[in-house]
């Protein structure tokens, strides 16, 4: 139980990925704040897979864009159960679409849940975590963010910009032994990704589509001590598309 009377926040956890996840953290043995934006049932059903595993769990509205509501739920957190530990800033949407047919707003609302909600949940969770001296977020961006991809322009600026918030945490909070990595998932089985398999499987030299619990084991690894010495660093799971 490597992450033993930990508390971990995961935004977006009502997905496949986030769900993942937090269940992974859960076994690891964290107790994990399930956040959702708007799909509560998907949360809840997340929740209660972990309590019947024996896990610890707690559902909340995290709306990521918002900072008031990042604020709030992070106080939410704090109140309930005293401490943040581990942050896996996970929550993302897609607007795909070609750049030339892209409306503003497509572009405006990526960015602002992909990009600008890992900065509010940072800014929320760094007093406290400053506070203790001790803490770990791992963001996680995609490989689109590495090779781009065609109707993705929005969605991967936003995940390219998550290298760059990542690397310039570091410098800010690594005197007070806070660790800030991020995974950079491929094409992984959910449904934001069912329109991609048939394109992108044959560049993938492994030959088949990720499962979220690869990358959840990612996650766990750069949120616990055994990556105690990796810093500013994203994991690429993407079974050699971008090898």
């Amino acid at each position: 139980m490597k992450l033993e009377n930990q508390v971990a926040v995961v935004t977006g956890g009502s997905g496949a990925l986030g769900g993942a996840i937090a269940l992974e953290l859960a076994r690891g043995g964290a107790l994990v704040v399930v956040g959702y934006g708007r799909n509560k049932a998907a949360a809840l059903r997340t929740v209660k897979q972990i309590k019947a595993a024996g896990g610890r769990a707690f559902p909340l509205a995290i709306q990521v864009e918002k900072s008031a509501a990042v604020e709030k739920a992070v106080a939410e957190v704090l109140r309930r159960f005293g401490r943040i530990d581990i942050l896996v800033n996970n929550a993302g949407i897609v607007r795909d679409k070609l750049l030339m047919l892209m409306s503003e707003a497509e572009w405006d609302e990526v960015l602002n849940v992909n990009l600008k909600g890992i900065f509010n949940c940072c800014q929320a969770v760094l007093k406290p975590m400053i506070a203790r001296k001790s803490g770990a977020i791992v963001n996680v961006s995609s490989v689109s963010a590495l090779r781009g991809v065609e109707g993705q322009a929005n969605y991967a600026a936003a995940k390219a910009g998550i290298a760059g918030l990542t690397r310039s945490l570091v410098q800010e909070v690594s005197r007070y032994n806070i660790r800030v990595n991020s995974v950079a998932p491929g094409l992984i089985e959910s449904e934001l990704t069912d329109s991609l398999k048939s394109k992108y499987l044959k560049m993938i030299p492994l030959g088949k589509a990720g499962k979220p619990a690869e990358v959840a084991r990612a996650v766990v690894f750069l949120a616990s001590a055994d990556s105690s010495y990796v810093q500013g660093q994203t994991m690429v799971v993407d079974g050699g598309l971008t090898a």
